[in-house]
């Protein structure tokens, strides 16, 4: 029997997996297996609003299992450690297992750049995980500010600085702006809405890379009439425990900072045999393949794809590249020509916060309360099943009538001194 394994369960995998069950479904002498560290998708559009309490984070993900519902690929939740090329085997966790055909869409991780103190004294901002500590901090930072006393502590305490001005970090901030102003700054009597300060570091001269010129001057314009600072060619060259260094000279005061700024391949991807590119991807051919191994496809943020070197690392690239991919996997056993994979721009869609947006859509270009619904008509169609569907858009509806949530619902860090709960 053949096998085929697909590795992460991302969109890139998802979209791989299920192609593969649908192009193979007649061939019973194929087994299909997805491989995963973690048993459900995630759906990342949205991530930025579980930071502000807009949406609850168990909304936004979907079981593989209830994915897969009658298809009949198998799945295994493992961690893979190291794939053996030549000889055509996964190292797991838990033991190893052969392929005949593998597709590989681990997903990437952030790339700190080597910059000072950046791993260990700021928020990263991938994970659902970092999404719900990233709400909690905020929460908690408000509790401790509405009763301290100390201005340059209260300062620190409500500044909060992203590091990155790409589409995550700009509607990950544009999402703490809503909860701060409309809900923080209402509900907590000892903070003042002056008081709180949020500022975007972006190293490089332009602001949300792919909207446009035209957009993005415009979507600054936003941003600094809803009081956030946005700083471009402001590189973070260190950050220590309690203050962000820009430039090698400024030093600003802050409790949080938040990590948007890059991505890098996972370990898995940069220990394939053959070249990378600067961040670790492997380079593939047209076909997706891995150089020296045609059995062996790389698709979504650990692919650099020779056709497309330079396509951005979002949801719809690694759809199509994980369709191609599984069409590739039929016609290499078949011994038919493979099919390339061609970048085409669908456009990009970034959300300002409640009812703003800027949207490019095949060079359509449109701002303001429309495009927010837009926004959210998209986001809502690409969602994973009715259930989901109909959870955000209930979340949503909830969001626009009633307060946000800010229940702090892990334990407290304990005081190493007293043992009694304090700040995070």
């Amino acid at each position: 029997m053949k096998r085929v394994v697909v590795v992460g369960a991302g969109f890139g995998g998802l979209q791989a997996i299920a192609d593969l069950d649908r192009i193979l479904r007649g061939d019973r002498g194929i087994e299909i297996l997805l491989i995963s560290d973690q048993n459900y998708l995630l759906f990342t559009p949205l991530l930025p609003q579980i930071a502000s309490s807009y949406t609850d984070p168990r909304h936004i993900v979907q079981a593989v299992r209830e994915i897969r519902g009658r298809r009949r690929f198998r799945f295994r939740r493992d961690v893979v450690c190291f794939v053996d090329a030549p000889n055509r085997r996964l190292v797991l966790e838990s033991g190893w297992i052969e392929y005949d055909s593998l597709i590989l869409a681990p997903g990437s991780r952030t790339d700190y750049f080597h910059t000072p103190g950046a791993r260990e004294n700021t928020w990263d901002y991938k994970s659902l995980q970092n999404a719900v500590e990233l709400r909690e901090r905020i929460i908690d930072l408000c509790e401790h500010a509405d009763h301290t006393e100390d201005p340059s502590e209260r300062r620190s305490m409500l500044t909060f600085v992203v590091v990155g001005g790409g589409y995550t970090g700009i509607e990950l901030i544009t999402e703490m702006r809503d909860f701060l102003f409309r809900y923080a700054a209402r509900t907590y009597r000892g903070i003042q809405a002056s008081e709180i300060r949020l500022l975007v570091l972006e190293a490089t001269q332009d602001l949300l890379r792919g909207v446009g010129p035209k957009l993005a001057a415009h979507a600054r314009k936003r941003l600094d009439v809803e009081g956030i600072e946005i700083r471009t060619s402001s590189r973070v060259t260190r950050v220590f425990e309690g203050a962000v260094e820009i430039n090698g000279s400024e030093t600003i005061a802050t409790d949080t900072v938040i990590w948007t700024a890059g991505v890098r391949a996972s370990e898995l991807i940069e220990s394939l045999p053959g070249p990378h590119d600067r961040i670790g991807r492997a380079l593939v051919n047209a076909h997706l393949e891995l150089e020296g191994y045609p059995e062996i496809f790389v698709v979504g943020d650990s692919a650099a794809a020779v056709t497309a070197p330079e396509a951005p690392r979002v949801a719809p690239v690694a759809i199509e590249q994980g369709r191609v991919a599984a069409r590739n996997v039929r016609h290499l056993w078949r011994g038919e020509p493979l099919e390339s994979f061609a970048y085409e721009a669908q456009g990009m869609l970034v959300s300002l916060g409640m009812n703003y947006a800027v949207v490019n859509i095949a060079g359509i270009k449109v701002s303001g309360y429309f495009a927010w619904l837009f926004w959210n008509a998209v986001h809502l169609y690409k969602l994973v099943g009715l259930k989901k569907q109909l959870q955000v858009a209930g979340d949503w509806a909830l969001g626009l009538i009633f307060p946000r949530d800010a229940a702090i619902v892990r334990s407290p860090r304990r005081c190493k001194l007293c043992g009694t709960a304090g700040k995070v």
